[in-house]
């Protein structure tokens, strides 16, 4: 059974960083091309970042720059790094894969930028 659970989220002030993992069971981690998506109050999903299973990397031009993914295919641990964090990063932030032609989301992490 693919399993994916987000965590590392919370409250953070402008400015501020957090780090969000990613845990990844039931498929080959290491072969899967993973994303990050994210989904603030009242708006549509939003695709925040991918790797892929060699490690190359892609951004949204809204994240650029601030946040950094990346992987650790020992632990099967997908991670983002976010800097610089701005009121507009407030989402529930989910990883993201498709395994057999089917795409799975874990159940999100709540970042919250405020002051």
């Amino acid at each position: 059974e693919v399993q994916l659970e987000e965590s590392g989220g919370g409250l953070v002030q402008p400015g501020g960083s957090l780090r969000l993992s990613c845990a990844a069971s039931g498929f080959t981690f290491r072969s899967n091309e993973m994303h990050w998506v994210r989904q603030a109050p009242g708006k549509g999903p939003e695709w925040v970042s991918s790797i892929g299973n060699y490690g190359m990397t892609n951004y949204a031009a809204s994240v650029k720059g601030r946040f950094t993914i990346s992987r650790d295919n020992a632990k099967n641990t997908l991670y983002l790094q976010m800097n610089s964090l701005k009121p507009d990063d407030t989402a529930v932030y989910y990883c993201k894969t498709r395994v057999q032609w089917r795409d799975y989301t874990g159940q999100g992490t709540q970042v919250t930028v405020s002051s």
